[in-house]
């Protein structure tokens, strides 16, 4: 698997929520070591990679209690910052990914992939700077942008996520030239 097809299926499993009675049978820790292990493969010159591994890290301790139908159900009982600040590692992880992507693209002549994971990094830094405005500030009026964003930022980057899998900049593997003509 490319590496960043195992980060798109890991956040594809982090999204969805398939329900049977309490449990979600597609727990979130598995989500986050899909991503791991597409973060890991991704090539080591790729600029702040370390410090994605251990965001990502981050994320899969925090997401581990939150399989617990308990602290979800205490979770929803209490005040919805503290769910925001529980989801800064995962949002954290997705802003600096792309971040590392548009990165790596641009420094590698994609143009056009690096402009699309900047416009990743604007969403992804809404999604985290949207709730303080909400909660801290009292602006109301942007809960339904917030939502709107929490969805659409990370279902467009598992899109992007597929489309670029097969770049070499993002660790794909090279694909062999068909032989020339007459040479068999």
């Amino acid at each position: 698997m490319k590496p960043l097809q195992a980060v798109a299926m890991g956040m594809v499993v982090i999204l969805l929520v398939v329900q049977a009675g309490d449990v979600d049978l597609l727990a979130n820790p598995f989500g986050w070591v899909l991503v791991l292990v597409g973060v890991r493969q991704l090539p080591a010159d790729v600029d702040l990679r370390s410090t994605l591994l251990v965001l990502a890290g981050l994320a899969l301790l925090v997401s581990l209690p939150l399989c617990v139908p308990s602290v979800v159900e205490a979770l929803d009982d209490a005040d919805e910052s503290l769910a925001w600040a529980l989801n800064l590692p995962q949002f954290g992880t997705y802003l600096l990914l792309s971040l590392v992507l548009s990165r790596a693209a641009v420094e590698h002549g994609d143009r056009a992939a690096g402009a699309w994971w900047s416009t990743m990094v604007l969403g992804f830094a809404a999604v985290l700077v949207l709730p303080v405005l909400i909660f801290g500030g009292g602006l109301d009026g942007l809960e339904a942008l917030a939502g709107l964003l929490v969805g659409l930022v990370p279902t467009i980057a598992i899109v992007l996520l597929f489309v670029h899998a097969g770049r070499a900049w993002a660790g794909a593997p090279a694909v062999p030239s068909p032989p020339a003509a007459g040479n068999v």
